[in-house]
C-alpha cells in the first residue's frame, strides 16, 4: 500500500488527480467540453476538442449548492522530493523543486467562509499593475496577459497574447497577485495560453504567499506537511480548479509552475478565488464599494428561476406586464418574452415597438440577468410613479427576451461562471452558433444592387427568405424560426442584442461585402443611424466610459469611442442584426456588456450600475427621427405596407397594419416619400430638430383611377356606359 501511494503521489500531476489534504481538492470527471471558440462573442472559430474539466465548486456564498454539483475525494497522499513524473506518453518536463518557509504565517478565525468569489483577474478588477512575474518571453506574454479566458489577437508575438508565459531560461518561474490588502485565499483557476498557433500550458504547480512580498511561505499537504503539489491543465483551454488545503490570509499570492506540456512553455491564465478580510485598523486603503441601491433580485437565474421570477414580476404588475411565449428550444424550452406596455398586449396606433434579446449564446450570461433586472425595476419605478418610467411603458411597447438560447444557457450554468471556459455553452443544443443561423439576405441584395436592379426591380427592404431557406431538411434551429416568426409579427423598430465577452457596440452589416474578407468596413445606407445609436449606448454605460479600463482582450475600442461596424471587427454572416435590417423595419445592434461573459453573482450589482441608464437611454431613442400615419384619403382609413423613401437613403421602411410607421432618422432636413399599391405618392418635406421627437409626418393618399375602378367591380356595382364604351375601345386596341 505504501509502495501504492507513492507511486500514485507521482503520477498525478500527469493524469489530472487532485492531491492535498483530506478535502483539499475538487476532483472527479465531467463531460468533455464542447469545442472552444476564439475571439470576441461574435466569432466562432474551433479550437482542439478539450479534455475533461474539474467539477466546479461552490462559488456563490451560501448558495452553491443550487447551482453546481461537487464531487470531493479525500485522499492521503505522501510525495517525494523529486521524482520524474510517468506518463503513458511524453508530456511534461519536470523542474527543480521550489523551497517554501512556514515563517509569517497568519492565524486563521475559526470560522471559514465558504465559497470565496474570484478576486477579478477575468472582470479586470485586478489591475496590470498587480500583477507580476519572474520573467516574460515578451511584453505581450507579460503577466497583465495572465487572466482566466483572456483572448489573443491572430498574431502571436504581438503586444496581445493570449497567457503569460516564463522565459524559456527561467528555472524557477512565478506569476503573483498582489491583493493590495489582507485577503482569504481560498483557491486557483487556471487556463493554457491561448493561441491559434501554439500549445502551451502548466501541468502542476506550487503556491505561496506573503504580506510583504519578500517573506513567503507555501500551501501544505496537511497529512504530510510537505508542499502541495497541484495539478493543473491538460488542455489549453478547460479552467482548472483546485481549493487550497486550508484558506490563506496574505496580501500576496504566488503561483510556481512545476510542470508543463514538453516541448511548450511555462503559461498559464488564472483567477483567484479570494474573500475581503475585515482591516479594523485601517492599515490599508479601502476597496471601492461596488453595489447597486436598487431592491433587485441580484443572482444568476436557471430556467425554473427565471420563469419564477418572470410570473412574480406580472403578478406585481398585472396592467403593464404580460408573459408570452414565441416558441421553444429544441429541447423543449420556451422562449419566454415580457411585454411592458400600459396596454399589454395590444398594438397602439402610433406606439412604436421595442425589444431587447439576451442570451443568443447561452454562456454569455449577463445580458440575461440585465433583462431580469430591467423588468424588475421598471415594474418597481412604475409603481412608485417615476415619470420617466411612466412615460416609456405609456409611450412605447417594450418587449424583453432574456433567453433566446436556454439549452446552451442551462449547460453554461451548470459549470459555474468561473469553470464554463470561453465557449461552452455558447451554441444551442444541435451545435448551432444563432448568430450566424439567420438568412443570408446581404448577398441576394448586393448582387442585385452591381446589376442596377435596385430599388426598380429589385426592394431595398423587407427581402423575403431564400428558398433554401424555407425548406424542412434547412439547418434553421427552432429557436432562430421562432426570432423570426416573432419579427414578423410585430413590427420592432428598434432592438438590441446583447452579448458578452467585450466592452464594446458595434452596428450593421456585420457580413463584409468584398466575398471571403475576414473584416472590412462596410456600412449600411442607414451608418449615421446606426452610429448614433451605438454612440447613445457607449456613451451612458459606465464601463466604456471608464478613462482608465484596460482593453478586455486584443482591441482598445476606447480610441474610436467604444463602438464599430461589425463587418470592420470581423465578418459575421447570417447575423440576426443585418437580417432584421433588411427583413422587416427594426434597426438593431450588437451589445458587449463585459470582458467577462458570465460574471460572478457579486458582480451583478455592479454591473446593473454600469448599464441601467444605458438600457433606458437607448430605448427613448425610438422618439428619434419622424412618424405617422398613412392614410387613405377618401375613408380616412390606415393603409397598411405602405412604403415610406426617404430621399438620399436608399432603404425604405412600410407602414404596419393600422397605416402607422416610425422611420429613425437623425437630425436634419429630409424629403420623404409615402407610395403604396393602388395609390399615386405623396411627397412632403419633415424636418428632424435636436429636440426630443419624434416629429409628425403624416400623408393622405389618393387612389389611383385604375384602383377605384377595380373596388367597384370588387363590390359588384355596375360600370357606368361612358367608361364601359371607353374599357371595350381599349380592348379593341390592344387586340
Amino acid at each position: 500500500m505504501w509502495g501504492l501511494l507513492l507511486a500514485l503521489a507521482a503520477f498525478a500531476p500527469a493524469v489530472g488527480l487532485g492531491l492535498g489534504a483530506p478535502g483539499a481538492s475538487v476532483l472527479g470527471l465531467a463531460p468533455p467540453a464542447t469545442t472552444e471558440a476564439r475571439g470576441s462573442a461574435r466569432g466562432s472559430t474551433p479550437a482542439p476538442q478539450s479534455s475533461p474539466v474539474q467539477p466546479p465548486a461552490g462559488k456563490d456564498n451560501g448558495t452553491s449548492e443550487r447551482h453546481v454539483r461537487i464531487r470531493i475525494v479525500k485522499k492521503k497522499v505522501i510525495m517525494k522530493k523529486r521524482k520524474k513524473l510517468t506518463h503513458p506518453r511524453p508530456m511534461v518536463t519536470a523542474r527543480p523543486p521550489v523551497t517554501t518557509t512556514p515563517v509569517g504565517v497568519l492565524d486563521l478565525p475559526e470560522e471559514q467562509e465558504p465559497g470565496c468569489p474570484p478576486l477579478g483577474l477575468e472582470s479586470l478588477q485586478v489591475s496590470d499593475s498587480q500583477l507580476e512575474a519572474s520573467s516574460s518571453q515578451s511584453f505581450g506574454l507579460g503577466p497583465h496577459r495572465g487572466r482566466l479566458n483572456i483572448q489573443s489577437g491572430l498574431e502571436d508575438g504581438d503586444l496581445y497574447d493570449g497567457a503569460w508565459c516564463a522565459e524559456q531560461q527561467d528555472a524557477e518561474p512565478w506569476f503573483q497577485v498582489d491583493a493590495r490588502r489582507p485577503t482569504r485565499f481560498s483557491g486557483i483557476i487556471t487556463q493554457g495560453r491561448n493561441s491559434v498557433w501554439r500549445y502551451d500550458w502548466v501541468t502542476s504547480y506550487k503556491v505561496q504567499f506573503s504580506n510583504d512580498s519578500q517573506t513567503w511561505w507555501g500551501s501544505r499537504n496537511c497529512s504530510s506537511g510537505m508542499d502541495a503539489v497541484f495539478p493543473a491543465n491538460s488542455d489549453p483551454e478547460t479552467p482548472v480548479l483546485n481549493l487550497l488545503p486550508e484558506p490563506q490570509v496574505a496580501r500576496f499570492i504566488r503561483l510556481l509552475p512545476q510542470t508543463w506540456l514538453q516541448g511548450g512553455a511555462a503559461c498559464l491564465r488564472a483567477e483567484i478565488l479570494a474573500c475581503p478580510v475585515s482591516d479594523s485598523n485601517d492599515l490599508f486603503p479601502k476597496a471601492p464599494a461596488l453595489g447597486s441601491s436598487d431592491p433587485l433580485d441580484f443572482r444568476h437565474h436557471n430556467y425554473k428561476a427565471m420563469r419564477k421570477l418572470m410570473k412574480q414580476v406580472n403578478e406585481k404588475c398585472p396592467n403593464i406586464t404580460r408573459v408570452y411565449s414565441i416558441g421553444k428550444s429544441h429541447q423543449g424550452l420556451k422562449l419566454y418574452v415580457m411585454e411592458m406596455s400600459d396596454q399589454p398586449g395590444e398594438h397602439e396606433l402610433g406606439e412604436p415597438e421595442v425589444r431587447y434579446v439576451a442570451g443568443m449564446h447561452g454562456n454569455e450570461a449577463l445580458g440575461r440577468e440585465l433583462l431580469l433586472l430591467l423588468m424588475q425595476f421598471l415594474c418597481h419605478e412604475f409603481l412608485r410613479g417615476d415619470p420617466r418610467v411612466t412615460r416609456l411603458l405609456t409611450e412605447t411597447r417594450v418587449h424583453l427576451l432574456p433567453s433566446m438560447n436556454p439549452d446552451g444557457y442551462e449547460t453554461a450554468f451548470r459549470r459555474g461562471s468561473e469553470l464554463v471556459g470561453w465557449a461552452e455553452g455558447r451554441w444551442n443544443h444541435q451545435g448551432i452558433d444563432l448568430n450566424h443561423n439567420f438568412a443570408d439576405l446581404n448577398t441576394p441584395l448586393w448582387e442585385a444592387e452591381d446589376d442596377g436592379l435596385v430599388p426598380d426591380t429589385v426592394p431595398n427592404h423587407h427581402l423575403p427568405l431564400p428558398t433554401y431557406y424555407t425548406l424542412p431538411n434547412a439547418t434553421v434551429a427552432p429557436e432562430t424560426r421562432a426570432v423570426i416568426e416573432w419579427m414578423q409579427r410585430i413590427p420592432f423598430v428598434l432592438s438590441a442584442n446583447l452579448h458578452g465577452g467585450e466592452l464594446v457596440v458595434s452596428y450593421p452589416f456585420d457580413m463584409t461585402r468584398t466575398p471571403w474578407a475576414a473584416r472590412e468596413l462596410t456600412p449600411t445606407p442607414d451608418d449615421s443611424v446606426f452610429r448614433w445609436l451605438s454612440t447613445v449606448y457607449a456613451g451612458t454605460n459606465r464601463a466604456m466610459q471608464e478613462p482608465d479600463r484596460r482593453p478586455c482582450h486584443n482591441q482598445d475600442f476606447s480610441l474610436h469611442g467604444n463602438i464599430i461596424n461589425g463587418a470592420d471587427w470581423h465578418t459575421v454572416p447570417g447575423s440576426m442584426n443585418d437580417f432584421s435590417y433588411l427583413h422587416t423595419n427594426c434597426f438593431e445592434i450588437t451589445v458587449e456588456l463585459s470582458c467577462d461573459k458570465f460574471p460572478h453573482e457579486n458582480e451583478l450589482p455592479q454591473e446593473w450600475e454600469n448599464n441601467k441608464e444605458a438600457l433606458l437611454t437607448y430605448l427613448e431613442q425610438v422618439r428619434m427621427g419622424i412618424t405617422g400615419v398613412v392614410r387613405d384619403k377618401d375613408t380616412e382609413l390606415g393603409v397598411a405596407d405602405a412604403v415610406i423613401a426617404v430621399e438620399g437613403i436608399n432603404h425604405d421602411v412600410t407602414t404596419a397594419w393600422g397605416g402607422d410607421y416610425w422611420r429613425l432618422l437623425t437630425p436634419g432636413d429630409y424629403v420623404v416619400t409615402a407610395s403604396a399599391e393602388g395609390y399615386h405618392p405623396a411627397t412632403r418635406n419633415c424636418r428632424v430638430p435636436f429636440e426630443e421627437g419624434p416629429v409628425p409626418c403624416n400623408f393622405h393618399l389618393t387612389k389611383t383611377p385604375k384602383q377605384r375602378l377595380r373596388e367597384l367591380l370588387a363590390a359588384g356595382a355596375k360600370v357606368p356606359p361612358d367608361l364601359r364604351r371607353r374599357l371595350e375601345r381599349l380592348r379593341g386596341q390592344k387586340n
